[in-house]
């Protein structure tokens, strides 16, 4: 996948997550919600992986998807856009790691840099997280993590034994030409 896009978008990688309510509908009403956006498009969603929690208190298991898209909003704007979306869906911020009905993380901006503590880029734990990076490879299996090196390598250096598939697809939303 390249960096920049022909229309002047930048490609951008967002993970999703959801462990409360039903699950999966707010992952496909999270995706929908992205592809809204009229400054994105969504090129591919990955399959769902039903994953472990990874640190925080005992919660229930989340699914977890990555999308992989194209934007013309500046990284700042477009974690504004995506914390409303995460609002919509009643995201409460209350404790580091907790339960969430959804979450979207920014992973990475077209090999955007930032050590901003609001969006750090890439993502500071990306490369850790099966979670993030079994469906990324799904849908772009030559993409890099800048600074660390090919999903593929580093997926295969992490535990993935906390995750699975996780069921029916989310659909992917048509671009509208």
């Amino acid at each position: 996948m390249t960096a920049r896009t022909g229309r002047g978008g930048r490609t951008v990688v967002l993970a999703l997550g959801s462990n409360l309510g039903d699950r999966r509908d707010i992952l496909q009403g999270g995706v929908d919600a992205i592809a809204g956006l009229s400054e994105v498009r969504v090129i591919a969603v990955s399959p769902v992986y039903e994953t472990v929690p990874v640190g925080g208190p005992p919660q229930p298991d989340y699914l977890n998807a990555v999308v992989l898209a194209e934007t013309t909003l500046p990284s700042r704007e477009l974690l504004g856009r995506l914390h409303e979306i995460e609002a919509a869906f009643d995201r409460v911020r209350v404790v580091r790691w907790g339960p969430r009905t959804l979450d979207i993380d920014v992973i990475t901006v077209s090999g955007e840099r930032s050590d901003d503590p609001e969006l750090t880029l890439p993502h500071p734990r990306a490369h850790e997280r099966a979670f993030v990076l079994a469906p990324w490879h799904d849908i772009d299996p030559a993409a890099e993590l800048p600074g660390r090196g090919p999903v593929a390598e580093l997926l295969a250096g992490v535990d993935a034994s906390g995750i699975r598939l996780g069921g029916a697809p989310l659909v992917t939303p048509r671009a509208e030409s």
